[in-house]
């Protein structure tokens, strides 16, 4: 079975849109998997997403409204089988946090794209509007290319 993680750092931008993207992959395969979302800081503990990333999810057709951020745990290493950081920030705090027995897979969210390996997604908190444009193209690219790896080719193609 395949369950997915996305981490950032205040679970309110990034991380909350790759969640909606990999649950819409794997509802439009038929699937229903265990895929959530967490952040590395503590600031923003349950707090919806930001209004910009849940406008940008409103107007893709996906609802971000019923999402809350948390922290990433240490169960979270053997409830999920990937856990995708979403920058190399991330990356470098999970492998810190990963238990020695740990099932799951850690991975940088754009090495699942050949042409941006070792990149990050950039975190828009800061910038204007359109840095969500940016980041919702990122994240949904990275997520349909590890939906297909991970969970087959999408009915459509």
């Amino acid at each position: 079975m395949n369950s997915f993680l996305f981490v950032c750092t205040g679970n309110i931008c990034r991380s909350p849109l790759a969640e909606l993207v990999m649950r819409r992959e794997a509802r439009e395969r038929g699937l229903n998997l265990d895929i959530d979302s967490a952040g590395t800081g503590h600031w923003n503990l349950g707090e919806a997403p930001d209004p910009r990333a849940c406008a940008i999810a409103t107007l893709k057709g996906l609802d971000a409204s019923p999402l809350r951020a948390r922290l990433v745990t240490e169960q979270d290493f053997s409830r999920f089988d990937h856990i995708i950081a979403l920058d190399r920030s991330h990356l470098t705090a999970l492998r810190k946090m990963q238990p020695r027995h740990s099932k799951a897979r850690l991975s940088l969210m754009l090495d699942h794209l050949p042409n941006r390996i070792g990149q990050d997604v950039l975190d828009p908190y800061y910038g204007p509007e359109e840095g969500f444009i940016r980041t919702w193209e990122d994240v949904e690219a990275a997520c349909v290319a590890l939906a297909n790896a991970t969970l087959g080719p999408h009915p459509k193609d």
